[in-house]
């Protein structure tokens, strides 16, 4: 019984790492919500009704870091929907040139 039960314990503990583990590869970058077809040119405080209007138009929604200007296309585009030409902090999976976005916060 003792040893199915430290069993039990050590399975437990491997999940419980692991979960965290996985968990703590979030990061989080700020920058502006823009579209695809602007990129850089789009990532202004001035820019929001055209990245609105780009986006509606077809082109995908990408965020521009504010430390290094890099493009970021988004996995989860709908994650940002309300956030459109918005200065946000963003916090999300990131694969090279791709984030998947866990949550959004306005700056």
């Amino acid at each position: 019984m003792r040893k199915l039960f430290l069993l039990l314990l050590a399975g437990t503990l491997i999940v419980l790492v692991a979960s965290v583990s996985f968990a703590s590869d979030a990061k989080t970058v700020n920058g502006w919500v823009s579209d695809s077809k602007c990129g850089v040119k789009g990532a202004s405080a001035g820019a929001e009704e055209c990245t609105k209007k780009c986006i509606t138009a077809g082109a995908s929604p990408v965020v521009v870091t504010d430390k290094d200007q890099r493009v970021l296309a988004v996995d989860n585009p709908e994650a940002l929907k309300e956030h459109y030409g918005h200065h946000v902090a963003v916090t999300g999976h990131i694969d090279g040139d791709k984030i998947h976005v866990d949550s959004v916060k306005m700056l």
